[in-house]
């Protein structure tokens, strides 16, 4: 059997029981889930996978950010918050999210961008993202400040600029984890 299409929306699109319905997946998803991680996932599209029943299977948002390297500020399409149900984990729904996100990365971003768990690493690169294997920092009221605990998380997809992978990679800031 077919799997439902996964729905793409925005979040002004979302209704409040269908933003509820995500927060709550996402949050059985990760034990250490945050308010400020789940802000970061508001505010652009929202890629939802849905069972036979109707049921909210899967989430993953995209929403904008500047990255800078090599002294240029790139317009990034940045995934947050994708996670899968436990009960429907391992049927691909996760690359069925993915590539809706991804769709939108190609035809609207100059390269996409994420901080990835181990074990969505391993998703992620047999999608063909890229780790990152430079210094990674985050652009902060403080100034520019390293940020080595995500240096090798960090993923970058579908570039139209020339990126040197082991040059420094430096986010927006943002209240919370920076990547």
């Amino acid at each position: 059997m077919t799997p439902p299409p996964v729905a793409l929306a925005h979040t002004a699109a979302l209704s409040p029981d269908q933003l509820a319905a995500a927060r709550a997946l996402i949050y059985r998803c990760f034990d250490d889930m945050t308010e400020s991680d789940w802000e970061h996932a508001l505010g652009g599209m929202h890629a939802l996978a849905y069972d036979e029943q109707g049921e909210l299977i899967g989430h993953a948002a995209l929403v904008q950010r500047r990255l800078v390297h090599r002294g240029r500020a790139l317009r990034t399409g940045y995934v947050e918050a994708v996670g899968v149900g436990p009960a429907h984990r391992r049927r691909g729904h996760a690359g069925r999210l993915m590539a809706e996100l991804e769709r939108v990365i190609r035809g609207a971003y100059e390269l996409g961008a994420l901080g990835a768990t181990d074990v969505g690493a391993r998703l992620y690169a047999a999608r063909g993202w890229q780790r990152w294997r430079g210094p990674t920092s985050a652009l902060t009221p403080a100034g520019v400040v390293r940020t080595p605990e995500e240096d090798g998380c960090v993923f970058v997809f579908g570039a139209r600029v020339e990126l040197d992978f082991t040059g420094e990679l430096t986010c927006d800031y943002r209240d919370g984890d920076a990547w």
